[in-house]
């Protein structure tokens, strides 16, 4: 499986890797990589990949069915050969931005106490649908004023490991009905904002600002009724 360096490091621009393989869609396989494959409401990372002076530009990054990260080259690019050495780098303003809004989600998770339906986010915001009751939905100004709060002091954000159980005997961490943290290598990556996770604790393998000072202000942009149970508010960066 691709040595994923992101999880130790989201501030990693760039690494040099080795390719181990190509798809039958031209989808490209290292031993380790710097993007960031699909997942969780969080979409690839896009950048390019230098292989003996050609850049070949990627235009996403997915996993597999074997849960290798595939980098997906832009139409029309020469493709490097398998154990070819590379230098992987990243749209780093795309990344930066996505970094931004991923952590503006788990403010707004932590400022709205109901279970997730569901989420996606944006270059410049995001989303996320709850299982709001009638009479509970917050206010607008109130939640924004809460969040840019929150911003404003600047609280750390941090990682760390918890085994597959201890994250059984505490449910409550996982604030989503419908998708649950990944499984199989029998430990699972928690996202702490604040002191202890004073502000936020929950489970998460995305890529993150480290204090939420780096967000910057935000607005919210909409609350609207999606259906029986879901309630989405979107959340945008004011300075994208």
């Amino acid at each position: 499986m691709t040595t994923l360096l992101f999880r130790d490091d989201a501030y990693a621009k760039s690494c040099t890797a080795k390719v181990t393989g190509v798809n039958d869609r031209g989808g490209i396989i290292l031993d380790q990589t710097v993007f960031y494959a699909t997942a969780g409401g969080q979409p690839g990372d896009k950048g390019a990949l230098i292989s003996n002076g050609n850049s070949i530009a990627i235009a996403t990054t997915v996993y597999d069915e074997h849960k290798n990260v595939v980098h997906i080259p832009a139409e029309g690019q020469q493709l490097p050969a398998v154990g070819d050495t590379v230098m992987a780098e990243l749209d780093w303003g795309h990344r930066s931005r996505i970094m931004r809004c991923h952590t503006m989600m788990h403010l707004l998770c932590a400022a709205v106490p109901f279970a997730v339906t569901g989420s996606a986010i944006t270059e410049d915001g995001g989303r996320i649908d709850f299982d709001i009751p009638e009479g509970q939905i917050p206010d607008r100004t109130a939640l924004s004023d809460r969040i840019n709060g929150w911003i404003r002091e600047d609280h750390p954000v941090t990682t760390r490991w918890i085994t597959d159980e201890e994250l059984d005997a505490n449910p409550e961490l996982v604030r989503t009905m419908f998708v649950k943290p990944p499984r199989g290598t029998g430990k699972v990556r928690l996202v702490l904002i604040g002191a202890d996770g004073s502000v936020d604790l929950q489970p998460c393998g995305g890529t993150h600002v480290k204090s939420t000072g780096e967000i910057g202000e935000i607005a919210v942009d909409k609350i609207q009724n999606k259906g029986k149970i879901n309630r989405r508010i979107r959340l945008v960066l004011a300075n994208p």
